[in-house]
């Protein structure tokens, strides 16, 4: 059976877990709305839904240096309480999201943090390529849709493949363990620092400014 947009819709107002964790269970359960909600019932995902509108303001700034100091991230996450913050579950969990951000450098936190204009430009060039390949121009529109989904669990931390285990995102690891503790967890920001990034292309402008000034 094939699992729309429309089902998905469906699985998630009636249980409130999270877009990935419904369309997984509605392929395991083969469409059947009902199974899929008992599965995410037993899961505790749908428990973990509910708590997301509850405020997270307690947490831990976690940080992780990889390669002898080559790569550094800090990143913030979020949860209820300082009591949970502190917990040593917690903190592994904002360390292993720490390390999938040295690992995968995402640029954006989520699909929703995604700038328009960005979102605009990756259209075009998908589009462009798509033309390039010498695809119908019926399909095309389809097709970038669907590179656009690649794109987001590429380049959204929260969408992309937990580098521990390929088979959950890092937004399902982070609903397993709000079921689990009992309180909303968040990651609010993060950055991600590489040794030397972006010198090389600062020198490669700064040669051409001064073979310009020669020629001139």
């Amino acid at each position: 059976m094939e699992i729309t947009a429309t089902l998905v819709k469906e699985l998630r107002e009636r249980t409130g877990a999270g877009m990935m964790d419904c369309k997984k269970v509605l392929v395991e359960t083969g469409g059947d709305i009902e199974k899929s909600i008992d599965e995410l019932r037993a899961k505790g995902l749908a428990k973990a839904a509910k708590k997301a509108g509850r405020v997270a303001s307690e947490g831990v700034v976690v940080s992780y240096i990889h390669g002898k100091g080559r790569i550094g991230v800090l990143v913030e996450v979020n949860c209820e309480t300082d009591f949970v913050g502190n917990t040593d579950e917690f903190r592994q969990l904002a360390y292993d999201i720490a390390m999938q951000i040295a690992a995968t450098n995402p640029a954006y936190l989520s699909r929703e943090n995604v700038p328009a204009a960005d979102l605009d430009h990756e259209r075009e060039v998908l589009r462009a390529q798509a033309l390039e390949e010498g695809k119908p121009e019926k399909i095309i529109d389809k097709m970038v849709e669907g590179r656009i989904e690649k794109f987001y669990k590429e380049n959204c931390l929260l969408e992309q493949q937990f580098i521990k285990d390929p088979d959950k995102t890092v937004q399902q690891l982070i609903h397993e363990h709000v079921a689990k503790i009992g309180e909303n967890i968040n990651v609010r920001r993060f950055t991600r620092y590489e040794l030397g990034e972006g010198i090389e292309k600062q020198q490669s402008d700064f040669a051409a400014e001064v073979m310009s000034q020669i020629k001139g």
